[in-house]
């Protein structure tokens, strides 16, 4: 019970701090090419892992751990830093942090492939019925706007929750931040040229707030963030603790009218809250 309530305890710290990487994104993206941005956080990111792995003396991750760890890089340090940003080149951060809704069904269904978890049947009704809220929000409102924005969300849920799934399971020997600093080890050999190939022409024609968010990104999206959420799925569950991502859109949200001066429609708003509503039930028959 005690390392249950700790595990959603670390993912709901892990979800507050991911709900800050859209908004920043989009700010980046508004300055800096978007494969530059997903370059330099994973990069940044990487070089940080770096030095704890080596200042606290991790020992290797075994063979049999480099698929799973393969999979994580992928998912969370290329697949959904790129495809994000793109879809970002395309549509409001407002409207992409609606599709967030998708990830908690996105990591409890490879939760069940990869991490062995078995949720009841009424888990799934709770999980469904808030990604059908999303889905057909986004149906009605953003599909005719911005098709190519919209398919490129969707590749990102489900890249994102592999890597999610993935590192989760592995974090349950490995710990939660020695996952994602392997895995962005594992990309620095690519992203790090890639960087140094996109960066901007003039870096002081760019503007300082793309800068501040790229940092946000790189250390708190790419890397704090994943020291909590990867230990909260080992330690409560990765399909249980994976629903408190149905509150990463209310976050999101709210940081895109704060920061961005973006519009938060009321439909956005009740989507948001039905999310929230079915999280609980979710959480109920998790296990």
């Amino acid at each position: 019970m005690e390392r249950s309530a700790s595990g959603w305890i670390n993912g709901f710290i892990g979800v507050v701090i991911f709900a800050g990487s859209l908004p920043a994104t989009r700010l980046a993206v508004m300055e800096l090419d978007a494969s530059f941005v997903t370059a330099a956080r994973a990069s940044i990111a990487a070089l940080l892992g770096l030095v704890l792995l080596l200042a606290l003396r991790q020992p290797r991750p075994v063979r049999s751990d480099l698929p799973g760890l393969v999979l994580v890089s992928l998912g969370v340090v290329v697949g959904f830093p790129l495809l994000t940003a793109l879809a970002l080149r395309h549509a409001s951060s407002a409207h992409t942090i609606v599709f967030l809704g998708l990830l908690p069904l996105s990591t409890a269904v490879f939760g069940v492939l990869r991490g062995g978890d078995r949720p009841r049947p009424a888990f799934w009704v709770f999980s469904l019925l808030g990604s059908a809220c999303v889905v057909g929000y986004a149906a009605r409102n953003g599909i005719e706007a911005s098709l190519q924005a919209d398919l490129l969300m969707l590749a990102a849920i489900v890249v994102c929750g592999l890597g999610y799934a993935e590192g989760g399971r592995l974090a349950r020997h490995l710990g939660g931040w020695q996952v994602i600093s392997w895995a962005l080890l594992l990309a620095l050999p690519v992203m790090l040229p890639l960087m140094v190939a996109m960066r901007p022409a003039s870096f002081t024609a760019v503007a300082a707030s793309a800068w501040w968010a790229l940092g946000y990104v790189a250390v708190f999206s790419m890397l704090v963030g994943f020291l909590f959420w990867y230990r909260g799925l080992a330690q409560g569950g990765i399909a249980a603790v994976g629903q408190l991502q149905l509150l990463q859109p209310f976050f999101g949200l709210a940081l895109a009218a704060l920061l961005l001066h973006e519009t938060v429609s009321a439909g956005m708003l009740l989507v948001t809250v039905a999310a929230v509503i079915c999280v609980a039930g979710a959480r109920r028959f998790s296990r």
